[in-house]
């Protein structure tokens, strides 16, 4: 019997909505994806957990799931790479089982320990060393607070990782995580180690041995137990690349870096990612104290990122509202069919009529400014608005949120690279390009987040010498033609955005006060 080439690379990606597993050849070409749903739960204290080993049990559906797609896969897989949803904590405890279910980067529990945390001396240090402003979706303040209120989880837990880290935990018995995360949540991102005095001033430094170790997922790889083999279907011994953060491993996979000066690249999904690539030693850090500083699968590069807590899910709201009243009146209908008429919503709108703040998070804002209680709002509604203006209105407030966040990391980017579900939309294209008044490109890469994490293990594995080299074979030709801005919509974007940023501004008082009452 002929044994079959290994010539699959396996990229998964445990998002917050979905986790999925995607084939790669060598080459770069997807073949075959498969996905599932990921769930988690909402509490009134503003808790947003996920149980850890029902996203295990997922995660070996989706590869079986892949594997009747593709005949002999398990022979044929060359490595895989993992990556997932960042910030959040996965506690791990004897045994390697769940001390409880995952609090994720939604949870917004430790909001309070954040305002305390962010007011101590040692506040700008830390900053300055992770090049993160601090948030109460990241680790190290959800582990504080629990430190203050639960003890007991961290007294029961023997190490502190995060989605991809757990799903890497059961695939190899390695308790790892990687630069990227290790380094924004607990170090600096110029060693891409932990730092002392960044975990004394979260106030953990007795919590230091949850830490796990720190794996560069395109240098060193551990491979699949038997236990997972028996699990999963894959081979045991086969290669696994831990992967970077998913919104490094989608920047790289959507273009971010690829060597054109001056590029940046949003993912505009659930979340808002905006990022600009560029050498450790180049970041300029802003006096706000805001962003993140997020290491890149390549020497000495970072990605100087800005992220909005809500993106595509202010979209999200906007439809449910609209199909909770038709289903009142007997009328049903799916979120995709609304999804369709957006780009006819737009068209039949005129442009820069209303602000709308996207801050739908319950957690508030974290980019490019930090606040708990920001909440969303649309100004300047009279009498004749109906819901297309609402609905465009919500789009461009993506747009300024989108400027919003590169102001924060200096000038706008000279070309504008696009990923995520709701650039696959012409109308909210054209939004985004003319509010930072940028020429753009759609990445063609279905699956960045898999692709940029299947990269990894390619160059773990040897299969290409560099990871420049890996790019300008995965990710240079499939960017898309160079769209110009609307000239017009600049112009009335350049006079919305004052406008839109001074009113965030006004408006916090109003938050706060609208916190108090709850």
């Amino acid at each position: 019997m002929t044994m079959a080439k290994a010539d699959i690379l396996i990229g998964i990606d445990a998002g917050t909505s979905m986790i999925k597993a995607v084939a790669f050849d060598l080459s770069g070409v997807q073949i075959a994806i498969a996905s599932r749903q990921n769930r988690y739960t909402s509490g009134r204290d503003g808790a947003t957990t996920q149980c850890m080993d029902q996203t295990w049990a997922d995660c070996v559906l989706t590869l079986h799931d892949l594997a009747t797609k593709i005949e002999d896969l398990a022979e044929r897989t060359a490595a895989l790479g993992v990556t997932g949803q960042g910030d959040g904590t996965w506690l791990v405890g004897k045994d390697d089982k769940p001390v409880c279910d995952a609090w994720l980067w939604l949870d917004a529990r430790a909001a309070t320990t954040v305002e305390n945390l962010r007011a101590t001396t040692l506040e700008r240090t830390r900053f300055e060393t992770t090049g993160t402003g601090m948030s109460a979706c990241q680790q190290g303040p959800q582990i504080a607070h629990m430190a203050a209120t639960e003890p007991g989880l961290l007294d029961k837990a023997e190490v502190a990782l995060h989605c991809k880290d757990w799903l890497y935990l059961n695939l190899t018995g390695i308790r790892a995580t990687d630069p990227s995360e290790a380094s924004f949540s607990f170090g600096d991102f110029r060693t891409r180690q932990y730092d002392d005095t960044v975990i004394a001033a979260l106030g953990l430094t007795e919590r230091s041995h949850l830490l796990p170790q720190i794996v560069d997922g395109t240098q060193q790889t551990h491979v699949v137990s038997h236990a997972a083999a028996a699990s999963t279907g894959l081979l045991a011994g086969t290669p696994v690349s831990l992967g970077f953060v998913d919104m490094a491993c989608t920047a790289l996979g959507a273009g971010v870096h690829t060597g054109t000066p001056s590029a940046a690249c949003s993912i505009i999904g659930s979340t808002g990612v905006h990022m600009k690539a560029t050498l450790a030693s180049g970041v300029q850090l802003n006096s706000e104290g805001t962003g993140y500083v997020i290491p890149l699968p390549l020497p000495d590069m970072v990605a100087q990122t800005q992220s909005n807590m809500a993106a595509s899910l202010n979209i999200d709201w906007a439809l449910h509202v609209a199909a909770d009243l038709l289903t009142e009146m007997g009328h049903t209908t799916s979120h995709s069919e609304l999804v369709t008429r957006i780009d006819n919503w737009m068209s039949t709108s005129q442009p820069g009529q209303l602000i709308y703040h996207p801050y739908i998070s319950s957690a508030g804002e974290r980019g490019p400014f930090v606040n708990v209680n920001a909440r969303s709002s649309f100004i300047g509604l009279h009498s004749e608005h109906r819901f297309p203006d609402l609905i465009r209105a919500v789009v461009e407030g993506l747009g300024m949120a989108t400027r919003d966040c590169y102001a924060a990391m200096g000038s706008m980017p000279a070309e504008l690279r696009l990923s995520g579900g709701a650039g696959a939309s012409p109308a909210v294209r054209k939004v985004l390009s003319a509010s930072v008044g940028s020429p753009t490109r759609v990445s063609t890469r279905q699956e960045a987040g898999a692709a940029g994490t299947a990269m990894m293990a390619a160059v773990a594995i040897g299969a290409f010498s560099s990871m420049d080299t890996c790019i300008a074979k995965w990710v240079t030709p499939l960017l898309g033609e160079l769209e110009q801005p609307d000239r017009k919509l600049v112009q009335v974007y350049e006079q919305l955005f004052p406008a839109y940023r001074g009113t965030r501004h006004t408006l916090q008082p109003a938050w706060d006060q609208l916190a108090q009452m709850h």
